[in-house]
């Protein structure tokens, strides 16, 4: 092999161009810019794909998981709505509907006379032990402040809970 040039080569060559067994020093940077595009752009993607779910994060478990499976549809059927109906349920807060019922289901329960479910029946004893404690350091503030006062005059502390009222059985007429 020669290491002339050939005859119909201009006698100037560009910097890209290199001889034969060297490296391809354009070539090299060309792929390490396309591989670095190509992670950038597919980090990019992903980040703003899950937006949605980032921004749910914080709200209540079940929209969580609502937006989460309209951002896997989005993505694996390349359905854009998913991803913007997604988006618009994580951006919207929505009342806690569960809790209020849930203590209103219990109020009814209790005045039924029905026992509520083991698992529920510990909750109410969790929460009736923390409303007697409330309640007896209420008691205890208000004893404070009636034997400070000048009359010197004693108040009953108010019942902790009023008496239940026993539940009535229904007519046969209208049953």
């Amino acid at each position: 092999m020669a290491d002339s040039l050939n005859p119909a080569a201009p006698h100037h060559l560009p910097i890209f161009i290199t001889a034969p067994g060297n490296t391809d020093v354009l070539m090299v940077v060309t792929a390490i810019i396309l591989v670095l595009c190509v992670v950038g752009f597919g980090v990019l993607f992903l980040r703003l794909h899950t937006l949605p779910e980032r921004l749910a994060h914080k709200s209540q478990k079940i929209q969580f998981e609502i937006v989460a499976v309209l951002g896997l549809l989005a993505l694996f059927t390349h359905i854009h709505a998913f991803w913007v109906a997604g988006l618009l349920l994580a951006l919207i807060d929505f009342p806690d509907f569960g809790s209020f019922m849930g203590r209103i289901a219990g109020s009814v329960e209790k005045i039924a006379g029905v026992s509520p479910p083991p698992e529920a029946a510990s909750e109410v004893q969790v929460h009736e032990s923390a409303s007697r404690r409330g309640a007896a350091e209420v008691t205890a503030r208000a004893s404070e402040t009636h034997d400070h006062d000048a009359k010197g005059d004693r108040t009953s502390a108010p019942p902790l809970r009023p008496e239940s009222v026993p539940a009535r059985t229904k007519e046969t007429s209208h049953a």
